[in-house]
């Protein structure tokens, strides 16, 4: 009998299933929520004041490698500091009936700031551990004048494969307004990559945002950059910026040689399929589904509009590697995410 009762207790203090692979801790203090894999971290969906919209900063592929830039919530040293507003990865828009969410920031001329909006983080929906980790949040995007344009729900789903950390972002955004996303290059998926992830060709030059506003990057350096980017149609390196694709991958290896990739698939049905991709060598790595005049002259015009009150879903996948990801295994996992 007293054999039996220790094996009961045992049992009461055991769990039943082993811890999740997945596992979400929610922040509210702190606005943050952290995403571990078996006790390593992953990422973190965050919303600190600094910023006008909420992020996935860090982004830390298998085996504790960083493939994000530091800058602006943590700098490394030897970074690029350009592009405040470049944090993680993040989902925004550059112009929506008029308004500039994409490139707004602290570091914004308070003459400036109503041509400005925001993505307001409202509240946690969900937060669930297991195999897969999936987070649901609610947010406001809101305008220069503070009136809101649309409300947003994202479904971001964590899992792991081996060497391959997966992010699905579902993103559906209900127009509070009538609302137009005018033909732009800034939007809609971002990512600022690490510095050795950049392209070891960037010339540098003065960049304009869609207000007009210049930044001036800096030309490549010793940093030690090796980043080359490779799309579903074959474009490779620099030859990726504005054409499009349903996927793209950042290859590359850090100072001590360790492999990453970094890769974004479009899925049929998102507006825009394929996308067009803003792939800079300074390290922004994005999709662009709402810009086509912009990027190709030849094209019309898309000023992708919702009436007020109805509905619109954009799906997304991001890969990060730990070795380095070739056409056939991009094509493969984009036949997946596809069906």
């Amino acid at each position: 009998m007293r054999k039996l009762a220790l094996l009961v207790a045992m049992l009461i203090a055991t769990p039943l299933c082993a811890e999740a692979d997945v596992k979400l801790t929610v922040h509210d203090a702190e606005r943050r929520v952290d995403v571990t894999i078996d006790g390593h971290a992953f990422t973190s969906y965050q919303w600190p004041a600094s910023l006008m919209k909420p992020v996935l900063y860090p982004l830390i592929a298998d085996g504790g490698l960083e493939v994000s830039r530091g800058y602006p919530l943590n700098p490394h040293d030897g970074e690029r500091t350009d592009h405040p507003h470049h944090a993680g990865m993040w989902f925004n828009y550059g112009n929506v009936n008029g308004f500039d969410l994409w490139n707004n920031s602290t570091a914004i001329p308070e003459a400036n700031k109503s041509k400005m909006g925001i993505v307001r983080e409202e509240r946690i929906v969900s937060a669930e551990s297991g195999k897969v980790g999936k987070l649901v949040v609610e947010a406001t995007w809101i305008g220069g004048d503070q009136k809101p344009l649309l409300r947003e729900q994202t479904t971001l789903e964590f899992a792991h494969r081996g060497s391959i950390r997966e992010i699905t972002r579902t993103t559906t955004l209900t127009a509070l307004q009538d609302v137009v996303f005018h033909d732009d290059k800034e939007g809609l998926l971002g990512i600022r990559v690490a510095r050795w992830l950049e392209s070891p060709n960037e010339k540098g030059g003065i960049f304009r945002d869609a207000s007009g506003l210049e930044t001036k990057v800096e030309g490549a350096s010793g940093a030690g950059a090796t980043g080359v980017y490779l799309t579903s149609e074959g474009k490779v390196g620099d030859a990726v910026w504005s054409t499009r694709g349903r996927w793209c991958v950042l290859n590359g290896h850090d100072p001590s040689g360790r492999t990453a990739a970094i890769a974004i698939i479009d899925r049929p049905g998102n507006p825009g399929y394929p996308t067009y991709w803003h792939a800079r060598g300074y390290g922004l790595f994005a999709a662009k589904p709402l810009g086509a005049h912009i990027f190709d002259p030849k094209a019309p015009q898309m000023d992708f509009k919702v009436v007020k009150g109805k509905s619109t879903t954009f799906r997304y996948r991001v890969l990060l590697s730990s070795k380095p990801l070739d056409a056939g295994t991009m094509n493969a996992e984009a036949d997946a995410f596809a069906n």
